[in-house]
């Protein structure tokens, strides 16, 4: 993956482009807190670009979660993926009546994106449509390399690489790996709402490793399960992977490096919270205030995340 295309030199979106970004990021701020708190990090052609992604993905994510009859959520899945095609053959006109497709459009123009990566995406809601359930970490992981992982590549095809960068060919593979970090962490969060919901992501064999075959629907676990050491150990892979996908920081600009800490950071410390209190799950959703959010954003703006990666890669080379 090499450095996103340079925009300054491109000529200014016109008034329907313009219009169709205030859309996306009017979508994006209202409905995507931990996402908008990173993205506002970014230079606004980036911070445009991110915003449109989100917008088209969100779509996504909505008809998925939504209560439609499944036969009618794939209908509109596929609608949604032959819009995508329109995208990706530039046949999508700036006074389109759509302006995530208008915004996502110009943003494909701007910045190589990977679009498959959203391709991926509407695979993944579709599993969630068929309610699939996961035996093992594998199969969990390849879900969630289609609902998260793919938007850690899509993101760095808007973010790219630092010229020179080492191992940025591997960039692509640690935004995936940062990717099922933010998700497994988000199901550990929401492992009482999917419950209620019908939805089990946990692998069964982990859930039967722990005694937690029971769904969670109530603020307390299951009789004579070790909740607690579930959590600890989805936790445990939680962790391993962010160290993984961290290694993608120093790999980044600065501003772009800034916005994936903030984001990861948020999850990170969403983590740190679960950890310490597992039940808290069950009880509700665990979220950070605002004044701590903001400080994880100063700090990855600071560049203290991409920095101590960057020594701890170097150390690792000697």
């Amino acid at each position: 993956m090499g450095a996103a295309a340079d925009t300054d030199n491109d000529a200014p979106p016109t008034a329907p482009v313009l219009a169709a970004y205030s859309y996306c990021e009017a979508v994006t701020g209202g409905q995507a807190r931990n996402f908008a708190y990173g993205i506002r990090l970014l230079p606004t052609p980036k911070r445009r670009a991110m915003s449109a992604l989100y917008a088209f993905s969100r779509r996504v994510d909505d008809i998925g979660d939504g209560t439609l009859a499944p036969d009618v959520k794939r209908t509109r899945l596929e609608a949604t993926r032959q819009l995508l095609d329109r995208i990706r053959d530039g046949a999508v006109d700036e006074d389109d009546t759509d302006p995530v497709a208008v915004a996502l459009s110009h943003a494909a123009r701007t910045f190589p994106i990977p679009l498959g990566g959203l391709d991926e995406l509407i695979d993944g809601v579709l599993m969630d449509v068929r309610g699939e359930t996961y035996e093992t970490w594998d199969q969990l992981k390849t879900y969630c390399r289609c609902v998260a992982g793919a938007i850690g590549r899509l993101s760095l095809g808007v973010f790219g690489t630092e010229p020179g960068a080492h191992q940025a060919e591997r960039a692509p593979e640690y935004a995936d790996t940062l990717g099922l970090a933010l998700q497994l962490t988000n199901i550990l969060r929401d492992v009482r709402e999917d419950a209620e919901g019908g939805r089990v992501y946990l692998p069964a064999d982990d859930l039967a490793k722990f005694g937690c075959t029971d769904a969670f629907r109530g603020p307390k676990p299951p009789q004579d399960a070790d909740f607690a050491g579930l959590v600890h150990f989805e936790v445990r892979r939680a962790r391993a992977l962010f160290v993984e996908g961290y290694r993608l920081l120093p790999m980044l600009d600065r501003r772009s490096g800034a916005c994936v800490a903030a984001m990861a950071g948020i999850y990170r410390r969403l983590l740190d919270r679960i950890e310490r209190d597992p039940e808290a799950v069950l009880r509700g959703r665990v979220s950070l205030p605002g004044h701590e959010k903001a400080y994880v954003a100063v700090r990855g703006l600071s560049g203290l995340d991409a920095r101590h990666i960057a020594r701890r890669t170097t150390r690792r080379r000697a």
